[in-house]
């Protein structure tokens, strides 16, 4: 079988050619060979419709035509050159390729070299009569060293490298402010040279799309770069005369090429910067995605917009539908609170009636009394009353006055007021027992055990009284502080600690209000015999007194005062029925005694005193130091300091003090009888003769 066919055959029994061959068919296996065969794979391989021959075909010859094409440039100052400075010549000038450089072919190279060796060849010249230079020394030793670097693809590149003809010049942003692609478009051709990937984007025009453009400058902004500097090398390795000083040098050639390679990097990257803060394709880009941006954002705020309109309009109809219900609800309790109140009205009128016919009955009865004071007692009995029994009771109360003789209607009337009396007993009690279980609460949650909860005498707990007033809160560890006091100041010895001192302090604010004025009866009582009694001036003036009807009126205790305050600021003053829902907040008290309360509180903040302090004959500088110290009975006090500088030849000095009062609790007003501790002291020793008038109570 022909192997012009591309085919070659087998045989696939080793009796092939046995004598009975041409009697029957025989099977065989065929392979295909042959260089038809290998064409049509490396066609089918590389995508080529057209044979590989032709391919080759055609590539030689438009390299032959390129090579008959090519023109060589006479290199005027070939002559001149220093074979021993062959290193800093152009080798593509050399040999006539200076026009063409890097992109020239290796069959250039080859051509070139062999039209010069024709031309220079010293033996050319030697025969046409032209002087020449003996060994390395003459000038065709420039053009084979040329040829040697450029025939050698490694040298080649590293010439290439440090072409003298290469622009390594960078446009500055101001060149290329109006003509930018004029300026950038060749800069960037031409560096593209150094690019180890093929195929480099071009930079583009104002056409160009944000997908080009960007691809253009992140190709440039991670730009993979052959360019390599080893032609510079100052020293060569092959000179050197050991491995140590070969090492060397090529240590300090790979210093300098790595100092090279990142500035000739820098250039690179100040080129790509200063293209992209000029390209105005840039700028439009940026200004439409900020349009972009603002449109989105417009429309989100529109769709945002329309949301809460729609939401508000849901809001106000469910507020409308609420509205309209929450009006019909308050007509309806305002219809009910017209009822209701028509009917208090009635019942408060009737209230008013049977108690104004119970003050009749009374006083025809003559209070049921000859004597004056019963008959004012009774009167009270009635008026209490008057005040707490509902219309019922005082509807059968009067019934009964009116329809019997009056021992009956004594009776009936004494019975009633001794179970209105029993029935204020038993509120007290309660209260009281409330206070009392409070009390024992609070030192339970002290956990009172040890030395410091126990065996607190008087001593101690007036100790503790100074030390809290003394040390106020804001001081720093102010607990440990009094503590710490008290270890000093007690004359018991017990040690306490900031832990029984917080405990303690904690159950006296929470004791009862009469346990209080034990503690305080206690504490004078102790003053009066320790200082004795001070001796009343013979002149003292006789203190003033508001005429008023004497009442039995039982002292306010500290707990019913902060019901009341509290109950004040619950119900404002424009509340209805305000003082009846005062009392019932007070147990204890009716409305009459919360209205008197509260105008004994009022008017005390209404009055300012005044001292008058006198000291005769002052012959030096003396410092008067008052103290005012006002405390009555079952009540909280005040206490007020006032300090006076007297010059010589001053025998009189006026001060005017308001003293800070919290609230009131004697019950009696202003124009009671008021007991005053006062206690002078003089700085330096008293020198002379002192008086002091009384305090008096002016108002404003």
């Amino acid at each position: 079988m022909s192997t012009d066919l591309g085919w070659a055959c087998r045989p696939s029994h080793p009796l092939w050619f046995s004598a009975d061959r041409h009697r029957a068919s025989t099977l065989c296996q065929v392979e295909p060979v042959g260089r038809w065969f290998e064409a049509f794979v490396k066609r089918r391989n590389r995508n080529a419709s057209a044979s590989f021959q032709e391919l080759e075909d055609k590539k030689e010859l438009s390299e032959e035509s390129e090579d008959e094409e090519l023109q060589l440039e006479e290199f005027p100052m070939l002559k001149t050159l220093d074979p021993k400075d062959w290193k800093n010549q152009d080798h593509y000038a050399v040999l006539g390729l200076g026009h063409v450089r890097y992109k020239a072919t290796q069959r250039q190279i080859k051509a070139a070299h062999k039209a010069m060796v024709l031309k220079h060849h010293p033996d050319k010249r030697k025969a046409a009569g032209e002087p020449i230079k003996e060994g390395d020394n003459d000038y065709f030793t420039c053009i084979t060293k040329a040829y040697e670097m450029l025939s050698d693809p490694v040298k080649r590149r590293a010439f290439n490298s440090v072409d003298p003809t290469f622009d390594n010049s960078v446009p500055s942003k101001s060149e290329a402010k109006d003509n930018f692609f004029e300026v950038f478009s060749p800069v960037f051709e031409r560096n593209s040279r150094w690019s180890n990937k093929k195929n480099v984007p071009k930079l583009g025009d104002m056409n160009s799309s944000f997908e080009d453009v960007d691809a253009f400058y992140s190709f440039w902004y991670n730009f993979d770069s052959w360019r390599e500097f080893s032609y510079l090398d100052e020293e060569e390795k092959e000179k050197a005369e050991c491995r140590d000083e070969r090492r060397w040098i090529e240590k300090q050639n790979r210093a300098t090429r790595a100092q090279r390679k990142k500035e000739e990097m820098n250039r690179i990257r100040t080129l790509v910067d200063n293209a992209y803060s000029c390209d105005p394709r840039i700028k439009k880009f940026k200004e439409e995605e900020k349009a972009k941006k603002e449109a989105e954002k417009k429309a989100k705020a529109e769709a945002k917009r329309k949301e809460q309109e729609a939401k508000e309009k849901q809001r106000q109809a469910e507020l409308e539908a609420a509205r309209l219900a929450k009006e019909k609800e308050e007509e309806e309790v305002r219809q009910q609170a017209l009822l209701a109140k028509k009917e208090k009205d009635i019942q408060k009128k009737a209230i008013k009636k049977e108690r104004q016919k119970l003050r009749n009955s009374c006083k025809t009865w003559n209070h049921f009394s000859d004597n004056e004071a019963e008959r004012v007692k009774m009167m009270e009995e009635v008026e209490k009353l008057c005040d707490r029994l509902e219309l019922a009771s005082l509807q059968c109360l009067n019934e009964t006055l009116t329809s019997s003789t009056k021992e009956v209607g004594k009776a009936a009337l004494e019975k009633q007021i001794e179970e209105i009396n029993e029935q204020i007993r038993k509120e007290k009690e309660e209260a009281e027992a409330r206070m009392r279980q409070a009390s024992k609460n609070a030192e339970k949650s002290t956990g009172g055990s040890g030395n410091g909860s126990k065996n607190w005498s008087e001593d101690d707990l007036q100790l503790l009284i100074k030390a809290v007033n003394l040390f106020p809160a804001g001081t720093n560890s102010r607990w440990e502080v009094i503590a710490n006091y008290m270890n000093i100041h007690s004359s018991s010895g017990v040690k306490r600690t900031a832990k029984d001192v917080i405990g303690k302090a904690k159950s006296l604010q929470k004791l009862d209000p009469h346990q209080k004025d034990d503690i305080n009866k206690k504490a004078f009582d102790k003053f009066k015999k320790e200082h004795g009694v001070v001796p009343q001036a013979d002149n003292a003036t006789p203190s003033e007194r508001f005429e008023g009807p004497c009442t039995d009126f039982t002292p306010w205790t500290t707990e019913e005062q902060k019901l009341l305050e509290q109950a004040l600021k619950t119900y404002p003053v424009n509340t209805p029925e305000r003082w009846e829902k005062i009392a019932e907040a007070v147990p204890g008290r009716t409305k009459k005694d919360c209205m008197k309360r509260y105008k004994v509180v009022v008017s005390v903040y209404k009055f300012r005193y005044h001292l008058f302090v006198c000291v005769c004959d002052v012959t030096t500088t003396v410092v008067v130091r008052v103290s005012i110290t006002r405390k009555l009975s079952g009540a909280p006090g005040w206490r007020s300091r006032l300090s006076v500088r007297l010059q010589p030849g001053h025998d009189l000095a006026v001060r005017e003090f308001e003293p800070r009062i919290r609230f009131w609790a004697d019950g009696s007003g202003p124009g009671a009888c008021f007991r005053f501790c006062v206690s002078l002291s003089l700085c330096p020793s008293p020198v002379h003769a002192l008086s002091l008038s009384v305090p008096k109570i002016n108002k404003r």
